[in-house]
C-alpha cells in the first residue's frame, strides 16, 4: 500500500461541474447474470441520455477487462479485485458529473456493497467538496433473469462451452451468483422489453433529481 500521500483537492466543487454538465453525477450499477441484458440495457439508455443532452459513460465488463483488468483472472480474489479497480473508476467518474453506466456480473453481495459504501461517502479524504449528505451516488439495478432464460440467449457461447468444461469458474453455472436484497430497481428482462426497461430507468432518474 502507498504511503506518504495526500488527496489533491481541485479548486472546483463537484456542483459546479454538475452545474455545467446541467445533471447530477451518479454511478448506475447493472448487475445479473451473463445474458441478463445488463450491457443491452446500458447502451439504451445511454443512447436515451444522450438525446436528452446528458454526459454519461458506460463500463461495461468485457471492455474493462481489455485494459484495466487484463490482468485479472475470474477466481473468487480476482473478481474482487476487479470490482474494487472498477469503483474507484465509478467513483471519480461520478465526481465529475457524470452519470456512470456500470454493467458488471458482480456476482458477490460484499463486493457491491463495498462499492456503494465507497461512492456513498460524503467527501473523499481531505475534499469537502462532496459534503452533500443528500446525494445518492450508486444505484443498483438487479437486471433479473433465470439461468434457463439467460442459456436460450447466451449471446457469446458462455454458457454451452461452460457446461462443457472449457470456462472455469462461470457465474450461473460453476460459480455462485448472491442476488441483490435491496436494490433501487429490478428490471426483469425475462418480461419486460429494452423499451419498457429504459423508460423505468429515466423515470427514476427524472424522479430522483439527476436530470435536471
Amino acid at each position: 500500500m502507498a504511503t506518504n500521500i495526500t488527496w489533491h483537492s481541485s479548486h472546483l466543487a463537484r456542483a459546479d461541474r454538475e452545474g455545467l454538465l446541467n445533471q447530477r453525477g451518479v454511478t448506475l450499477w447493472f448487475t445479473g447474470l451473463s445474458g441478463a441484458g445488463k450491457s443491452t440495457l446500458c447502451c439504451a439508455l445511454e443512447n436515451e441520455l444522450f438525446a436528452n443532452k446528458k454526459s454519461t459513460y458506460i463500463l461495461d465488463g468485457d471492455n474493462i477487462r481489455h485494459g484495466l483488468c487484463s490482468d485479472l483472472g475470474f477466481g473468487p480474489g480476482d473478481r474482487q479485485e476487479n470490482i474494487r479497480r472498477i469503483g474507484e473508476v465509478c467513483n471519480l467518474f461520478t465526481d465529475a458529473g457524470l452519470i456512470v453506466l456500470a454493467a458488471f456480473v458482480s456476482p458477490y453481495k460484499a463486493d457491491r456493497d463495498n462499492v456503494r459504501q465507497l461512492l456513498d461517502k460524503n467527501q473523499k479524504d481531505g475534499d469537502e467538496s462532496n459534503s452533500n449528505t443528500s446525494r445518492k451516488n450508486f444505484i443498483e439495478v438487479y437486471v433479473k433473469a433465470d439461468v434457463e432464460t439467460c442459456e436460450q440467449r447466451d449471446p457469446k457461447g458462455l454458457y454451452k462451452r461452460a457446461k462443457a468444461g472449457e470456462i472455469k469458474n462461470f457465474t450461473g453455472i460453476s460459480a455462485p451468483f448472491e442476488a441483490p436484497e435491496n436494490p433501487e430497481l429490478v428490471l426483469n428482462t425475462s418480461e419486460k422489453s429494452v423499451e419498457e426497461c429504459t423508460s423505468e430507468l429515466m423515470n427514476y432518474l427524472r424522479e430522483g433529481g439527476y436530470l435536471s
